[in-house]
C-alpha cells in the first residue's frame, strides 16, 4: 500500500491541469526515490505512481517522457526493487506495448542488468529477448541487433542452457549482413566465435569446437592468458573427438603450435599425436580438468573421454601390431567383460565400428578372433608392402623428433645456433 505522502501527492495530481501534471509527476518521483523508507514501502510507492502514469489521464505524447524518466530513476535502485517494480510495469505494458515500445525496451534492459546482478542469467536473457528488434518505430542497426543477440547467447551460456543459446545464435546467422557486421567489429566476432565454440563443445561436436577455440586463441585482440586458455580448450576438445584421420589432422595442427608446450594438456596431446598408448593414470589426470558435460555418459553407459581413449589406444595398437587377437586387444584397451559381452567381443565391436566409419583400416577374422591392421590406405593387411610402409612411417617419426630437438636447442642456445649456422 502506498504511503500517506505518496497518496496525497497522487490526489493533488488528479486535480492539477494537464500542463502542470508532467512536472508534478517528476517531482513526486524524485520525492519517492530520495526519501528514506523501507524497500517494501519504496516498491509500493513506485507501483502506485506507475499505475497513475499509465491510467490514461495524460496524452501518449506526455506519458512517454514521464515513463522514460521513471525507468531511468528505477534503474538506479537496488536489483530487488528493479525486478519487483519492473516486472509489474512490464506486465502493464503488455496491452499497449506498441504504444510504449521504446520505454519497454529501456525497462527490459534495466531488468536484464538487475537479473544479472542476482545471477539469474536465464531471466536476464528472456528479458532482453522480449525487445522488439524488427520494428518500424525505432531504427535499429544490424550491428546493434548482433550485439543484443550475442549478449543473450552469453547469458544463456552462463546457465549452461546451450539449446536456448543456439537458438539465439541462429538469429545472428539469419541476418543478411551478419558476416559483414562481424568482420567489421573484432570484439563482436570474438564473442561470436567463443559462443559458437562453447555450444559446439556442449553438443559434443568436438572437432568443430576445437577449430573455433583455436581461432579465438589466435586472435590478437585477446589477452595472452585468455589466448592460452582458449588453446587449452582447443586441445581438450580435440582429444575428446572420435579417433580418425580428421582428429589426427587437428591434433597435428595443435601439436605444432609453439604455445602448446605451455599448456597442462601438452603431455597427453603429444602421446595422442604420436599414436602412443595412454595409461589409466594419464587419463585420470586429464579427466580432472574437464567440465561436467565433457564427462557425461553416452547412450552405451561410457563417458565421452573413455570412448575417445579406447579408440585412440586402438589406433595406437594398430601402429604397434600387424595383427592381434581380440582377447589381447581387450586387455590393452582396458575393457572388462559383462553379462552381454566379453572384453574380446567389446574390442571387436570397437574395431568393427571404426572400420565401418573409415577411421581404421584392417580386417577382422571372427572365426579365429584375430584383427589384422593396415598402416595406410592402399596397403593390404599382411602384404609385403606393409613392412616397407612401416619402415617409412618410423623414419618419418624419427625425423620429426630430430627436428623438434633441433628447434629446442636453437631456442635455448641462440648464440650457439648462430655460430654454427650455414650461410
Amino acid at each position: 500500500m502506498a504511503s500517506a505522502d505518496t497518496t496525497a501527492g497522487l490526489e493533488s495530481l488528479s486535480n492539477a491541469s494537464q500542463d502542470a501534471k508532467p512536472k508534478l509527476y517528476n517531482n513526486l518521483l524524485d520525492q519517492i526515490t530520495t526519501s528514506e523508507t523501507s524497500t517494501d514501502q519504496l516498491t509500493a510507492d513506485l507501483v502506485a505512481l506507475s499505475d497513475s502514469i499509465l491510467s490514461g489521464s495524460l496524452s501518449i505524447v506526455a506519458t512517454r517522457p514521464l515513463l522514460t524518466n521513471f525507468i531511468q530513476s528505477l534503474s538506479k535502485l537496488s536489483p530487488d526493487t528493479i525486478v519487483t517494480v519492473g516486472s509489474y510495469v512490464l506486465s502493464a505494458f503488455q496491452s499497449q506495448s506498441t504504444t510504449f515500445e521504446e520505454q519497454e525496451a529501456l525497462l527490459r534492459e534495466a531488468l536484464c542488468t538487475a537479473y544479472e546482478a542476482q545471477e539469474d542469467y536465464t531471466s536476464a536473457a528472456k528479458a532482453l529477448q522480449g525487445i522488439h528488434l524488427d520494428t518500424s518505430q525505432r531504427q535499429i542497426t544490424d550491428e546493434a541487433k548482433v550485439q543484443m543477440w550475442i549478449k543473450i547467447v552469453r547469458l544463456y551460456l552462463e546457465d549452461d542452457d546451450t539449446v536456448s543459446a543456439e537458438q539465439a545464435l541462429n538469429k545472428i546467422k539469419n541476418l543478411p549482413s551478419s558476416n559483414q557486421t562481424l568482420a567489421s567489429n573484432s570484439d563482436l566476432k570474438l564473442h561470436y566465435q567463443l559462443s559458437q565454440a562453447r555450444i559446439l563443445d556442449a553438443r559434443r561436436k568436438f572437432l568443430d569446437a576445437s577449430a573455433e577455440y583455436l581461432n579465438v586463441s589466435l586472435s590478437p585482440d585477446v589477452a595472452e592468458d585468455d589466448r592460452l586458455q582458449a588453446l587449452s580448450a582447443a586441445i581438450k576438445t580435440a582429444i575428446l573427438a572420435p579417433a580418425g584421420p580428421q582428429r589426427s589432422k587437428t591434433l597435428g595442427k595443435l601439436y605444432k603450435d609453439e604455445r602448446a608446450s605451455e599448456t597442462e594438456e601438452y603431455s597427453i596431446l603429444e602421446k595422442m599425436f604420436l599414436d602412443r598408448l595412454l595409461s589409466a593414470e594419464e587419463v585420470d589426470t586429464f579427466a580432472a580438468s574437464l567440465l561436467p558435460h565433457q564427462l557425461a555418459q553416452t547412450a552405451d553407459g561410457s563417458t565421452v573421454l573413455a570412448k575417445a581413449v579406447i579408440e585412440h589406444n586402438l589406433l595406437a595398437a594398430s601402429r604397434l601390431y600387424e595383427n592381434i587377437s581380440t582377447m589381447a586387444l581387450g586387455k590393452i584397451l582396458g575393457l572388462e567383460g559383462g553379462r552381454e559381452e566379453t572384453a574380446a567381443e567389446k574390442a571387436e565391436d570397437y574395431a568393427a565400428r571404426m572400420m565401418e566409419q573409415g577411421r581404421l583400416k584392417g580386417k577382422i577374422d571372427q572365426i579365429d578372433g584375430v584383427i589384422s591392421f593396415e598402416i595406410q590406405d592402399g596397403v593390404q593387411a599382411g602384404s609385403n608392402e606393409r613392412e616397407l610402409r612401416m619402415w617409412d612411417y618410423g623414419v618419418q617419426g624419427l625425423v620429426e623428433d630430430v627436428e623438434r630437438c633441433a628447434a629446442g636447442i636453437s631456442e635455448a642456445f641462440p648464440e650457439l645456433t648462430a655460430e654454427r649456422m650455414v650461410h
